[in-house]
């Protein structure tokens, strides 16, 4: 009988991270340096490598495999190059310069910077056609669409050499007749183009909001429907029984035609596991208030999961652009292990953003890379290993990481490479420690309260600074740490979101009943489009939340409400709800004030078996792992501490080792630093807590 598999692939930016889950438990992970002209060579790389540990051909484990889980940034990447799709759009006539006047102010934190720049337009302006039509706030038309206008957008869009168009009208989700006979027109005129609709992509009121999230996903749509071929493809010939699943930014898993039609999703795409692996990790320990961070080789993503439930935003600025869908909140910053380090104008030692990557990598990489990065910085602290990352298949080269810091950081400076290296060091966690805040304590969460759960291959040789800045005294550090994205990939729900609007006071028998037949109406599409999936009814889970605001405001707060039935008593309940969470976010509530709902949301789980939980047995003892010793530097002034340095293959649960010290493991470097223990759990998790 043939083994049966689940498999799980993070491509990041330096690295692409493969899972393989085993029927019986076993776990293991894989790593191939990433491809950016092509993702695909990275997925054969490490197919490549898991046939070789396992004896197997690829054709025969992805045969074997129940689920293959695809997360991408191939759309990130392309939002931040621009390099999307050639797209037009079909607005409401005079309001072609919605998404230029971005609703009259700049992102926050730049609102009153005057040379701060616009941000590139998606759609230029000949592109964007306005069609004479109007709907009002009432839904009635109070002009009928003039359809020569949407046909001479058409022509010139052909003209263009246009592949994706948006349509988005004024008040279309409240009446979206105009904008489907638009794109009747444009179907029949350009059939070979992309469409996206505004009301069927996100059906929610504000038309800025709904229009640029519209355009970001035609823009992203062509791009991401090739990726998405080229990989449904390329496991399809090698025997796949099921079509690939891809993650989205949502945390939750979509067939390939579905992201293709909705790559707005696909934008967050790899970081956006990391919570539910997260809560996996912590669950044996009864925690369910984590921060995940995640620092790979290009950026260094976070997340905050409070009593079991991960931040979402929505309606926000990303990248420059306004998106209504729902995302995962991640944190992320331009502080990887390729963060290069620079001396700015002023002459202050400042990290990142820009990365090495991974081509042409670090200096100590030995593939050209000249620079000075976070990960040179480690190997001359003594960090990490010279043999090598990835258990020696990459080895590390200690005269270039010096030269590099040498020549950039240290001689400009006036100091020693030591110094300059743990500056280097410094400055990234101090980054990284702004980045907790911001979605901790500027969310008015006391990152006290948290555990910090540690992921990516470079994560572990930061963390206990991290923690010791941020006052945390818990640390969960998984074996498979470096690949925890794609593990959560294979341990995560299919999830489609499902929204409408509903602009009404929450008072009264009637508002109940159609509030209680709107969420029936987008949740019967919701289970329809599961099991037309082979999804049970048994298997599918519904959460329900609402957008609110009292009434005069101009913002609306999003209100969970989990499955609550909807009736006129619970109405109340859910005024309730809105009052506290007004609260928590702004400090202040006003329950005598009228309460009325702008959108409805459900969001629809699909619930896939999960893999077994890993297991660590027994060993010798940690004496019995220690491998020798190395000098670290732990302080500013350069000086080195001897430390011993354990192989984590060799340690076994309840081990114990305690800092300052180096447990290394194939994949990733755990810098215990004093005053700081590790433990190795049954779990296969090390808990690093810090001493009185």
């Amino acid at each position: 009988m043939a083994k049966k598999y689940r498999l799980g692939i993070d491509a990041g930016g330096t690295f692409t991270d493969f899972v393989l889950a085993e029927d019986g438990g076993t776990v293991s992970l894989f790593k191939a340096l990433s491809t950016p002209h092509d993702p695909t060579e990275a997925i054969r790389d490490g197919l490549q490598q898991m046939a070789d540990a396992t004896g197997e051909s690829q054709e025969s484990l992805v045969s074997s495999a129940d689920l293959c889980i695809n997360g991408t940034t191939v759309a990130l990447n392309a939002l931040i190059q621009h390099k999307g799709a050639k797209t037009g759009l079909i607005c409401t006539h005079g309001h072609e310069d919605s998404l230029e006047i971005r609703l009259g102010h700049k992102e926050d934190g730049y609102r009153y910077d005057a040379e701060y720049p616009p941000a590139t337009m998606l759609v230029p302006r000949y592109l964007r056609r306005g069609v004479r039509e109007r709907v009002i706030s009432t839904g009635d038309v109070h002009t009928p669409m003039n359809e020569d206008d949407v046909r001479a957008a058409c022509e010139l869009f052909l003209k263009e050499g246009v592949e994706s168009v948006a349509v988005s009208f004024v008040w279309s989700v409240l009446n979206p007749d105009h904008e489907r006979r638009a794109a009747r027109i444009v179907a029949e005129m350009m059939p070979d183009a992309l469409l996206t609709v505004g009301s069927e992509l996100y059906p929610q009121v504000r038309e800025y909001t709904r229009s640029s999230t519209a355009v970001v996903n035609a823009y992203l749509g062509p791009v991401l429907r090739r990726y998405v071929d080229a990989v449904d493809g390329y496991f399809r010939d090698l025997g796949a029984r099921n079509p690939v699943r891809f993650f989205q930014s949502n945390g939750g898993l979509a067939i390939g035609d579905v992201l293709s039609d909705r790559s707005v999703y696909a934008i967050n795409s790899g970081p956006a596991s990391a919570p539910q692996a997260g809560l996996q990790v912590a669950e044996p320990f009864g925690l369910n208030n984590i921060i995940t961070v995640d620092m790979g080789g290009t950026s260094f993503d976070i997340t905050l999961t409070k009593n079991g439930v991960t931040n979402i935003n929505k309606n926000i600025d990303f990248l420059r652009y306004r998106l209504g869908v729902p995302m995962i909140q991640v944190e992320t910053l331009g502080a990887g292990g390729g963060s290069i380090g620079h001396i700015d104008s002023m002459g202050l030692l400042q990290m990142g953003p820009e990365s090495a990557g991974a081509a042409p990598g670090p200096a100590c990489y030995g593939r050209g890379g000249e620079r000075p990065t976070v990960s040179d910085a480690n190997l001359v602290l003594g960090y990490l290993n010279p043999a090598g990352l990835i258990g020696g298949q990459l080895p590390l080269d200690t005269d270039k990481a010096r030269a590099a810091i040498k020549t950039h950081v240290a001689d400009p400076l006036g100091i020693s490479v030591e110094r300059a290296a743990y500056g280097m060091y410094t400055i990234v966690n101090s980054n990284m420690v702004n980045g907790i805040r911001r979605v901790s304590v500027e969310r008015g969460d006391d990152p006290r309260d948290f555990v910090l759960v540690g992921a990516g291959g470079a994560t572990a040789a930061h963390i206990t600074a991290l923690a010791d800045e941020m006052g945390i005294r818990k640390i969960l550090i998984p074996k498979l740490a470096s690949g925890l994205c794609a593990y959560g990939q294979i341990i995560s729900d299919v999830k489609y979101n499902y929204m409408a609007p509903f602009p009404a006071r929450l008072e009264g028998a009637e508002v109940a009943a159609d509030l209680a037949r709107t969420f029936a109406e987008i949740e019967a599409r919701g289970i329809a489009d599961l099991e037309a999936d082979g999804f049970t009814r048994d298997r599918i889970d519904i959460r329900r939340s609402l957008d609110m605001r009292y009434v005069g405001q101009v913002h609306e707060c999003t209100v969970e409400i989990g499955d609550l039935e909807i009736s006129e008593a619970n109405l109340a309940t859910i005024r309730e709800a809105f009052h506290k969470r007004h609260e928590e976010l702004y400090t202040y509530s006003e329950p005598h004030n009228a309460v009325e709902a702008v959108n409805v949301e459900s969001t629809i789980y699909g619930r896939i078996e999960k893999p077994a939980r890993l297991t660590r047995a027994g060993s010798e003892g940690a004496e019995a792992a220690r491998k020798g010793h190395r000098d670290l530097i732990l302080a500013g002034d350069g000086d080195a501490t001897s430390a011993p340095v354990y192989d984590g293959n060799k340690l076994g649960a309840g081990d114990r080792v305690d800092g300052p010290a180096v447990i290394e493991e194939d994949t990733t470097t755990i810098l215990i630093s004093p005053g700081w223990s590790a433990e190795l759990h049954a779990s296969d998790v090390y808990v690093l807590d810090k001493s009185a």
